[in-house]
Protein backbone atom coordinates (compact mmCIF):
# COMPACT_ATOMS: atom_id res chain seq x y z
CA UNK A 1 0.00 0.00 0.00
CA UNK A 2 1.12 3.52 -0.69
CA UNK A 3 1.86 5.74 2.27
CA UNK A 4 -0.94 8.20 1.51
CA UNK A 5 -3.47 5.36 1.28
CA UNK A 6 -2.34 3.96 4.63
CA UNK A 7 -2.68 7.39 6.27
CA UNK A 8 -6.12 7.83 4.69
CA UNK A 9 -7.36 4.45 5.93
CA UNK A 10 -5.91 5.06 9.41
CA UNK A 11 -7.64 8.44 9.64
CA UNK A 12 -10.94 6.86 8.57
CA UNK A 13 -10.75 4.10 11.17
CA UNK A 14 -9.79 6.49 13.97
CA UNK A 15 -12.40 9.04 12.95
CA UNK A 16 -15.16 6.46 13.38
CA UNK A 17 -14.07 5.41 16.88
CA UNK A 18 -16.65 6.41 19.46
CA UNK A 19 -16.87 6.54 23.26
CA UNK A 20 -19.66 5.06 25.33
CA UNK A 21 -20.84 6.59 28.58
CA UNK A 22 -18.48 4.29 30.49
CA UNK A 23 -15.51 5.26 28.35
CA UNK A 24 -15.35 1.99 26.37
CA UNK A 25 -14.28 2.51 22.79
CA UNK A 26 -16.54 1.12 20.06
CA UNK A 27 -17.35 1.23 16.37
CA UNK A 28 -20.78 1.07 14.76
CA UNK A 29 -21.04 -1.94 12.48
CA UNK A 30 -22.67 0.01 9.65
CA UNK A 31 -19.75 2.43 9.69
CA UNK A 32 -17.32 -0.48 9.74
CA UNK A 33 -19.19 -2.02 6.81
CA UNK A 34 -18.18 0.86 4.54
CA UNK A 35 -14.68 1.09 5.99
CA UNK A 36 -14.17 -2.56 5.07
CA UNK A 37 -15.41 -2.05 1.52
CA UNK A 38 -18.83 -3.73 1.77
CA UNK A 39 -21.63 -2.10 -0.20
CA UNK A 40 -24.50 -4.21 1.16
CA UNK A 41 -25.33 -4.43 4.87
CA UNK A 42 -27.00 -7.84 4.52
CA UNK A 43 -23.91 -9.35 2.90
CA UNK A 44 -21.62 -7.82 5.52
CA UNK A 45 -23.80 -8.83 8.46
CA UNK A 46 -24.50 -12.38 7.30
CA UNK A 47 -20.93 -13.16 6.35
CA UNK A 48 -18.20 -11.24 8.18
CA UNK A 49 -20.15 -10.26 11.33
CA UNK A 50 -21.85 -13.64 11.80
CA UNK A 51 -18.53 -15.48 11.46
CA UNK A 52 -16.90 -13.01 13.86
CA UNK A 53 -19.55 -13.77 16.50
CA UNK A 54 -18.84 -17.49 16.18
CA UNK A 55 -15.10 -16.86 16.49
CA UNK A 56 -15.74 -14.73 19.58
CA UNK A 57 -17.76 -17.50 21.22
CA UNK A 58 -15.21 -20.19 20.30
CA UNK A 59 -12.44 -18.07 21.86
CA UNK A 60 -14.28 -18.17 25.18
CA UNK A 61 -15.59 -14.60 25.20
CA UNK A 62 -19.18 -13.50 25.73
CA UNK A 63 -20.55 -12.40 22.36
CA UNK A 64 -22.85 -9.91 24.09
CA UNK A 65 -19.81 -8.19 25.62
CA UNK A 66 -18.39 -7.34 22.20
CA UNK A 67 -21.39 -7.25 19.82
CA UNK A 68 -24.24 -5.12 21.19
CA UNK A 69 -27.50 -4.74 19.24
CA UNK A 70 -28.67 -1.14 18.86
CA UNK A 71 -31.17 0.77 16.78
CA UNK A 72 -30.69 4.14 15.16
CA UNK A 73 -32.73 6.54 13.04
CA UNK A 74 -31.63 7.40 9.51
CA UNK A 75 -33.05 9.90 7.05
CA UNK A 76 -34.48 8.27 3.91
CA UNK A 77 -35.48 11.45 2.12
CA UNK A 78 -38.06 14.23 2.26
CA UNK A 79 -37.40 14.66 5.97
CA UNK A 80 -38.57 11.12 6.69
CA UNK A 81 -36.68 8.95 9.18
CA UNK A 82 -36.58 5.19 9.52
CA UNK A 83 -35.24 3.00 12.33
CA UNK A 84 -32.59 0.48 11.31
CA UNK A 85 -30.65 -2.22 13.13
CA UNK A 86 -26.99 -1.71 13.97
CA UNK A 87 -24.32 -3.11 16.26
CA UNK A 88 -21.82 -1.55 18.63
CA UNK A 89 -18.51 -3.37 18.22
CA UNK A 90 -15.54 -3.34 20.58
CA UNK A 91 -12.05 -3.17 19.12
CA UNK A 92 -11.80 -6.94 19.56
CA UNK A 93 -15.08 -7.44 17.68
CA UNK A 94 -13.77 -5.25 14.86
CA UNK A 95 -10.61 -7.35 14.72
CA UNK A 96 -12.62 -10.58 14.49
CA UNK A 97 -14.88 -9.07 11.83
CA UNK A 98 -11.89 -8.04 9.74
CA UNK A 99 -10.36 -11.50 10.17
CA UNK A 100 -13.55 -13.03 8.77
CA UNK A 101 -13.98 -10.55 5.93
CA UNK A 102 -13.34 -10.97 2.22
CA UNK A 103 -9.52 -11.23 1.96
CA UNK A 104 -9.62 -9.93 -1.62
CA UNK A 105 -10.64 -6.48 -0.39
CA UNK A 106 -7.75 -4.06 0.18
CA UNK A 107 -9.62 -2.54 3.12
CA UNK A 108 -9.83 -5.94 4.81
CA UNK A 109 -6.10 -6.52 4.50
CA UNK A 110 -5.45 -3.13 6.10
CA UNK A 111 -8.04 -3.63 8.87
CA UNK A 112 -6.65 -7.03 9.85
CA UNK A 113 -3.25 -5.48 10.50
CA UNK A 114 -4.66 -2.28 11.97
CA UNK A 115 -6.81 -3.93 14.63
CA UNK A 116 -4.19 -6.58 15.41
CA UNK A 117 -1.62 -3.85 16.08
CA UNK A 118 -4.04 -1.71 18.08
CA UNK A 119 -5.15 -4.70 20.15
CA UNK A 120 -1.53 -5.57 20.86
CA UNK A 121 -0.89 -1.98 21.95
CA UNK A 122 -3.79 -2.23 24.39
CA UNK A 123 -2.41 -5.51 25.74
CA UNK A 124 1.04 -3.95 26.26
CA UNK A 125 -0.49 -0.96 28.05
CA UNK A 126 -2.49 -3.28 30.30
CA UNK A 127 0.62 -5.35 31.05
CA UNK A 128 2.60 -2.24 31.93
CA UNK A 129 -0.16 -0.97 34.23
CA UNK A 130 -0.29 -4.33 36.03
CA UNK A 131 3.50 -4.35 36.43
CA UNK A 132 3.44 -0.79 37.79
CA UNK A 133 0.71 -1.77 40.25
CA UNK A 134 2.82 -4.69 41.48
CA UNK A 135 5.89 -2.46 41.92
CA UNK A 136 3.81 0.04 43.89
CA UNK A 137 2.39 -2.75 46.06
CA UNK A 138 5.91 -4.00 46.79
CA UNK A 139 7.09 -0.50 47.70
CA UNK A 140 4.08 -0.03 49.94
CA UNK A 141 4.77 -3.32 51.76
CA UNK A 142 8.40 -2.27 52.28
CA UNK A 143 7.23 0.96 53.91
CA UNK A 144 4.65 -0.82 56.07
CA UNK A 145 7.17 -3.40 57.27
CA UNK A 146 9.57 -0.59 58.22
CA UNK A 147 6.75 0.93 60.25
CA UNK A 148 6.18 -2.41 62.00
CA UNK A 149 9.89 -2.65 62.77
CA UNK A 150 9.72 0.82 64.33
CA UNK A 151 6.69 -0.15 66.40
CA UNK A 152 8.48 -3.26 67.66
CA UNK A 153 11.52 -1.20 68.61
CA UNK A 154 9.43 1.46 70.35
CA UNK A 155 7.27 -0.96 72.31
CA UNK A 156 9.64 -3.83 73.10
CA UNK A 157 12.93 -1.96 73.41
CA UNK A 158 14.55 -3.66 70.38
CA UNK A 159 13.77 -4.57 66.79
CA UNK A 160 15.71 -7.86 66.67
CA UNK A 161 12.35 -9.68 66.81
CA UNK A 162 11.06 -8.18 63.54
CA UNK A 163 12.29 -11.01 61.27
CA UNK A 164 10.82 -13.61 63.62
CA UNK A 165 7.45 -11.86 63.78
CA UNK A 166 7.33 -11.45 59.98
CA UNK A 167 8.21 -15.12 59.54
CA UNK A 168 5.39 -16.17 61.84
CA UNK A 169 3.04 -13.98 59.82
CA UNK A 170 4.14 -15.69 56.60
CA UNK A 171 3.47 -19.10 58.13
CA UNK A 172 -0.03 -18.01 59.10
CA UNK A 173 -0.73 -16.59 55.62
CA UNK A 174 0.70 -19.44 53.53
CA UNK A 175 0.13 -22.35 55.89
CA UNK A 176 3.85 -23.13 55.69
CA UNK A 177 7.15 -21.47 56.53
CA UNK A 178 8.86 -18.67 54.63
CA UNK A 179 11.70 -21.06 53.77
CA UNK A 180 9.27 -23.62 52.38
CA UNK A 181 7.67 -20.96 50.17
CA UNK A 182 11.07 -19.72 49.01
CA UNK A 183 11.99 -23.26 48.03
CA UNK A 184 8.66 -23.71 46.24
CA UNK A 185 9.03 -20.44 44.32
CA UNK A 186 12.78 -20.99 43.78
CA UNK A 187 13.63 -17.69 45.47
CA UNK A 188 17.37 -17.11 46.06
CA UNK A 189 18.29 -17.44 49.72
CA UNK A 190 19.47 -13.82 49.91
CA UNK A 191 16.25 -12.35 48.47
CA UNK A 192 12.97 -11.56 50.25
CA UNK A 193 10.02 -13.81 49.42
CA UNK A 194 7.94 -10.70 48.67
CA UNK A 195 10.14 -9.81 45.67
CA UNK A 196 8.61 -12.76 43.83
CA UNK A 197 5.07 -12.56 45.21
CA UNK A 198 1.99 -11.77 43.09
CA UNK A 199 0.29 -8.42 43.64
CA UNK A 200 -2.60 -9.99 45.57
CA UNK A 201 -0.17 -11.52 48.08
CA UNK A 202 1.76 -8.26 48.47
CA UNK A 203 -1.47 -6.44 49.26
CA UNK A 204 -2.61 -9.21 51.59
CA UNK A 205 0.67 -9.08 53.55
CA UNK A 206 0.49 -5.29 53.66
CA UNK A 207 -3.08 -5.31 54.97
CA UNK A 208 -2.29 -7.81 57.72
CA UNK A 209 0.81 -5.83 58.71
CA UNK A 210 -1.13 -2.56 58.84
CA UNK A 211 -3.63 -4.15 61.23
CA UNK A 212 -0.78 -5.44 63.38
CA UNK A 213 0.73 -1.95 63.57
CA UNK A 214 -2.60 -0.37 64.46
CA UNK A 215 -3.56 -2.88 67.14
CA UNK A 216 -0.04 -3.00 68.62
CA UNK A 217 -0.21 0.74 69.19
CA UNK A 218 -3.83 0.84 70.31
CA UNK A 219 -3.39 -2.02 72.78
CA UNK A 220 0.14 -1.10 73.87
CA UNK A 221 1.56 -4.52 73.05
CA UNK A 222 5.05 -4.61 74.55
CA UNK A 223 6.51 -8.06 73.93
CA UNK A 224 7.52 -10.22 70.99
CA UNK A 225 4.99 -12.80 72.13
CA UNK A 226 2.02 -10.42 72.12
CA UNK A 227 2.92 -8.74 68.82
CA UNK A 228 3.61 -12.13 67.20
CA UNK A 229 0.21 -13.42 68.29
CA UNK A 230 -1.42 -10.29 66.90
CA UNK A 231 0.41 -10.67 63.58
CA UNK A 232 -0.42 -14.37 63.35
CA UNK A 233 -4.08 -13.66 64.05
CA UNK A 234 -4.25 -10.97 61.37
CA UNK A 235 -2.54 -13.10 58.73
CA UNK A 236 -4.85 -16.01 59.53
CA UNK A 237 -7.84 -13.71 59.09
CA UNK A 238 -6.53 -12.50 55.72
CA UNK A 239 -5.83 -16.09 54.66
CA UNK A 240 -9.39 -17.08 55.61
CA UNK A 241 -10.77 -14.28 53.44
CA UNK A 242 -8.61 -15.31 50.50
CA UNK A 243 -9.62 -18.96 50.83
CA UNK A 244 -13.29 -17.99 50.95
CA UNK A 245 -12.76 -16.19 47.64
CA UNK A 246 -11.09 -19.20 46.05
CA UNK A 247 -7.51 -17.93 46.43
CA UNK A 248 -5.03 -20.29 48.09
CA UNK A 249 -1.85 -18.25 48.71
CA UNK A 250 0.58 -21.18 48.74
CA UNK A 251 -0.82 -22.48 45.43
CA UNK A 252 -0.23 -19.28 43.48
CA UNK A 253 2.74 -19.29 41.08
CA UNK A 254 5.59 -16.84 41.67
CA UNK A 255 5.91 -13.67 39.63
CA UNK A 256 8.95 -12.28 37.85
CA UNK A 257 11.70 -10.85 40.05
CA UNK A 258 10.43 -7.40 41.07
CA UNK A 259 13.90 -5.93 40.52
CA UNK A 260 13.78 -6.91 36.84
CA UNK A 261 10.31 -5.41 36.50
CA UNK A 262 11.46 -2.14 38.11
CA UNK A 263 14.47 -1.92 35.76
CA UNK A 264 12.28 -2.57 32.72
CA UNK A 265 9.75 0.10 33.71
CA UNK A 266 12.54 2.59 34.40
CA UNK A 267 14.15 1.88 31.01
CA UNK A 268 10.82 2.30 29.20
CA UNK A 269 10.20 5.58 31.01
CA UNK A 270 13.62 6.91 30.02
CA UNK A 271 13.00 5.94 26.39
CA UNK A 272 9.65 7.74 26.45
CA UNK A 273 11.26 10.90 27.82
CA UNK A 274 14.06 10.69 25.27
CA UNK A 275 11.73 10.05 22.33
CA UNK A 276 8.39 11.68 23.14
CA UNK A 277 5.46 10.99 20.85
CA UNK A 278 4.67 13.93 18.53
CA UNK A 279 1.61 16.00 19.25
CA UNK A 280 -1.32 15.16 17.01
Amino acid sequence: MKSDLIHSLTDNFEAHAQQTESGVEYWLARDLQHLLGYAEWRNFNQSAVSKAKIACEVSGHQVSDHFVDVNKMVEIGSGTNREIDDLMLTRYACYLTAQNGDPRKQEIAFAQTYFAVQTRKAELIEQRLLEAERVQARQKLTTTEKDLSSVIFEQTGGNQDFALIRSKGDHALFGQSTQAMKAQWKVPASRPLADFAPTIILKAKDFATEITIFNSRERGLSSEFSISNEHISNNKAVRKTLLERGIRPESLPPEEDIKKVERRLTTEEKKSLKNPAPLE
